[in-house]
């Protein structure tokens, strides 16, 4: 099995989404070093719409480049992380490590939103489609640890102007209109 860099785990991931054609965005901790300020990560998070055909194919093209799965998600069990559906994959890292891969499968309204809303960037001297910052503060959110809220502090001061509308559109069924609020008032205090 060849070890792998989180950086090489990312455009082995992005790879297979191109062959397959396969609709996808970067979301987490990589996605915050092209929207915020870059951070340390050790793992790679996706999101993916595919329906259960695609999703075989997927995990099929995955599995030929050493990534592995455990048997439970093949056979149709889904972890679920702020009430949307993901796999995991996992692969390893130089020192031995692994890289955990989590593959959030689209089924909610606010991540098919996600997904119309990806932008194209730059990333390792590769296009490839990302979260838009909006749809990545709402989700670090939703995930709401602190280094998440850390994030977001980071996104809003790189960012500078957003869409707030759209973010207060989605944060009430989401459940994180308060934090929302605080977290933009903050940043508008901020010097």
């Amino acid at each position: 099995m060849k070890q792998k860099t989180v950086e090489q785990v990312l455009i082995d991931m992005v790879g297979v989404c191109e062959e397959g054609d396969f609709t996808y965005a970067v979301m987490g901790g990589l996605a915050v070093r092209v929207h915020g300020i870059p951070r340390p990560t050790y793992d790679v998070d996706f999101q993916l719409t595919v329906d259960e055909e695609q999703l075989s194919r997927f995990v099929a093209l995955v599995e030929q480049r050493d990534y592995t799965i455990s048997e439970q998600y093949v056979a149709g069990w889904r972890d679920r992380v702020g009430g949307m559906p993901l796999i995991k994959l996992k692969t390893y890292m130089a020192d031995g490590h692994s890289i955990d891969v989590d593959i959030f499968i689209s089924e909610t309204s606010f991540q098919f939103s996600t997904m119309k809303r990806r932008v194209r960037l730059e990333f390792e001297g590769q296009s490839m489609w990302f979260v838009s910052a909006e749809d990545l503060i709402l989700l670090k959110l939703l995930a709401n640890r602190p280094r998440d809220i850390g994030d977001i502090t980071d996104i809003l001061f790189m960012q500078g102007e957003l869409d707030e509308a759209y973010m207060q559109k989605w944060s009430r069924p989401l459940g994180v209109e308060a934090q929302l609020t605080k977290v933009l008032e903050e940043s508008r205090q901020s010097p």
